[in-house]
Parts: structure tokens; C-alpha cells; sequence
């Protein structure tokens, strides 16, 4: 039995050591990477190039980061991949030191069935393949696969035998139902503890409405901000909080949206801290969502935890962020039913704020409970490769 008192760095000093190899260390992949290795009781080496250039992360990341494992003074227990890494080319080039350790893979999305953006060029050139490809193979190399959700899991698994059909022969279809056997969740980990408020800031008369996600086309930004015009012209009295951040290739319905919706507008950019990013969570009322997008979906949850009445398209991963019983109330299917839930949301907000809805739900996905949970896992391939 493990003594409570035990110090905690010689716990460490007897845990294993895991190498987490992220060739994307930004945005939700950083802060998820960080905060594992903070909250395990293993110790954690971060093995990581800066968030940016994905498509180059992908082909080229792994030769880097290959060089780097060589030179590194760590010798793992175990190899922790997340689904950016070339890990065939990873494995290849470090095998004189990686050929005894277990190697698991973390998939935070996939290039299967992620959808390509309007702009990018690759799928008219016939260049759309390569990326679903080294996701395949690296799937293959690993001894366990592990996705952020069953629907993640269930899409990319599903996908597969069709993604490998459109190639002229020795498909090798089979390992559809290989990969199957050896692939499992491992929910996506998240600080919400971190979201609590004491700041108590008083809300406004209107409802406050919220978006927080990226500002990219597969959040569909255009279908969110076309529902507000339309409340705004019907005279239907709301704030407005959009958290997010501005970058290069934004689409230009934000610009629009800024000056057509300035009246109802509280903030509407990035967060400079997570302080300050819990405040407007908690400032805010609902949270319609329109992302035809999404793996897990953090911010849902996020918000969710912080009090927010969600109204979620019906499909991707969001029916699970919501107790079974209550699906009906929360899920929509069509544009106008999202507009209806969301004026009956806004009619009754007074209700809505005197209850705080699935925070005690969706709290199993802080990493106080999650973190030993990966512990776990991760330490039976040390015992036992899958």
C-alpha cells in the first residue's frame, strides 16, 4: 500500500519514464502535452518543435526530433506519439535506442476524415493522401492506439477500409480490423479546475451568448454569426462574448461580424490569460454551436463546466458531453431548430442562470482524475506490450 506521506519527487525517482514525442508543442496539443507531465507521477520528457507549419511537421518533424532523441541523455520506459509524428521514420532513425521500448500513440485528430479547408490546395494537386497515410502507418507501427473519444476512434476506424480502397492493389484491408483490436479511448485531459471563479462579476440583463473556439473555417463561423444577425434584426436582446484568435487566414464573417453585431459585443478577440479566459466563461450564459468539426471539443467542455447552457449540433462528440436524458433538450439537427432552442434559451435566461447544468458531468475530464488514469494505462505497457 503506498504511503500518503511518501514524498513526491522519490515517488517519481521509482515511476517510470516517459518520453512524450509532440512534433505540433502549441495551442491545445502544448497545454494538453504540459499538463500530463505536471500532474503524472511519472516522469515526463517533452520531445517537441514549435506549433507551427503542420503539414512540414508531419513530413519532416520526425527526422528532427529523431536527431534530437539521439543526442538526449533520457532513457524512456516507454514512447508516447501523438498522431503528427512520422512514427515509422521516428522509429527508424532512432532504433538503436528505441528497438526495446514500448511505443504507444495519442490521436488528437486524424487526417482521414478531418475536413480540408476550401483554400488548400492540396486536394485539387492530389496531395490530400500523404498525411491520412502517415497517420495509417504510424497506427500500425505502435502497440496501442489511443484516441481522445469513442466517436475519434469509431471515425477513423471506420474510414479506413475506403481510404485504403482508392489505392490499385495490396491494400492489405486487414489491418482495419488489426488496428480495431488494438486501439481504445483514453478521453482528452483538461485543466477545468484551473476555470474556477471567485471573481463573482455581475452579468448583464441580456443573455450572454458565447463562442470560444478557433477562429477556422470547420468551426463554421458564417452559420454562428448568420443566427445572431438574424436574432439581432428580430430585435431579440443579447451580449455577446467571442474568445479566440486573430490570425493571418481568419475568415473575413469575424471582420463582419465585429462592426454588425457591435451593440451586443462584451469582448470579442483572444484572452490574454487563463484567468481572464475563466472570467468571460463564467460571465456567460449559452453557448450555440455550429462546428462541423471536432474530436473531443475542449472548449465545449470548458464552457460547459463553467455554467454555460450548451445547444450542440447532434453528431461528431458533443452527445456525449450531455447526460443521456437531457440530449433532446440540448441537441439540435437543423438550422431552425438551432434558432428556436436558442430564442426559448434566451426567453428563459433568468431559469437558466439559477442552475449550474452538467458541471459535476463533465468534471470526470480534469486531470486530477485523469492523470492517474493515464498512469495506469501507460504503465501496463512497461509490464506487457500490447
Amino acid at each position: 500500500m503506498k504511503d500518503s506521506n511518501f514524498p513526491l519527487q522519490s515517488f517519481k525517482q521509482c515511476s517510470m519514464k516517459i518520453l512524450l514525442v509532440e512534433p505540433f508543442l502549441g495551442g491545445s496539443h502544448r497545454q494538453w502535452a504540459e499538463a500530463y507531465q505536471q500532474k503524472s507521477k511519472h516522469t515526463i520528457k517533452l520531445l517537441g518543435l514549435k506549433g507551427r507549419h503542420w503539414k512540414w511537421r508531419m513530413y519532416g518533424g520526425a527526422v528532427s526530433l529523431a536527431q534530437q532523441f539521439m543526442q538526449l541523455d533520457f532513457d524512456p520506459d516507454l514512447i508516447v506519439a501523438t498522431d503528427m509524428l512520422d512514427l515509422t521514420t521516428f522509429l527508424a532513425l532512432t532504433r538503436r535506442r528505441s528497438s526495446h521500448i514500448p511505443v504507444v500513440i495519442y490521436f488528437h485528430e486524424n487526417q482521414i476524415t478531418y475536413p480540408w479547408s476550401p483554400q488548400d490546395k492540396d486536394p485539387a494537386l492530389n496531395r490530400n493522401n500523404q498525411y491520412g497515410f502517415i497517420n495509417y502507418t504510424s497506427a500500425l507501427a505502435a502497440e496501442a492506439v489511443y484516441f481522445n473519444s469513442p466517436f475519434h476512434q469509431e471515425a477513423f476506424l471506420s474510414a479506413l477500409p475506403d481510404f485504403l480502397r482508392q489505392f490499385p492493389d495490396h491494400r492489405e484491408l486487414q489491418n482495419s480490423e488489426l488496428l480495431r483490436k488494438k486501439s481504445q479511448v483514453l478521453s482528452l485531459g483538461l485543466n477545468l479546475r484551473q476555470l474556477d471563479d471567485t471573481s463573482n462579476l455581475p452579468k448583464p440583463k441580456e443573455a450572454v451568448l458565447l463562442w470560444n473556439h478557433r477562429w477556422e473555417y470547420d468551426k463554421d463561423p458564417t452559420f454562428f454569426f448568420e443566427t445572431l444577425f438574424q436574432l439581432s434584426e428580430e430585435d431579440v436582446p443579447f451580449k455577446l462574448i467571442v474568445l479566440g484568435r486573430d490570425y493571418h487566414k481568419t475568415p473575413p464573417i469575424f471582420e463582419q461580424a465585429k462592426a454588425r453585431l457591435a451593440q451586443h459585443i462584451i469582448h470579442f478577440g483572444y484572452a490574454q490569460d487563463r484567468g481572464e479566459y475563466a472570467r468571460l466563461l463564467h460571465l456567460a450564459d449559452i453557448l450555440p454551436v455550429t462546428n462541423q468539426q471536432d474530436f473531443f471539443g475542449g472548449s465545449i467542455v470548458e464552457a460547459i463546466y463553467c455554467g454555460c447552457y450548451p445547444i450542440l449540433p447532434n453528431r461528431l462528440a458533443y452527445p456525449a458531453h450531455i447526460p443521456e436524458l437531457q440530449r433532446a433538450t440540448h441537441l439540435y439537427e437543423t438550422p431552425d431548430e438551432l434558432i428556436q432552442k436558442l430564442r426559448i434559451a434566451i426567453e428563459e435566461i433568468s431559469t437558466i442562470r439559477s442552475d449550474n447544468f452538467y458541471r459535476d458531468f463533465v468534471a470526470h475530464y480534469d486531470w486530477s482524475i485523469l492523470a492517474p488514469h493515464y498512469d495506469e494505462i501507460f504503465e501496463r505497457h512497461k509490464e506487457k506490450p500490447i
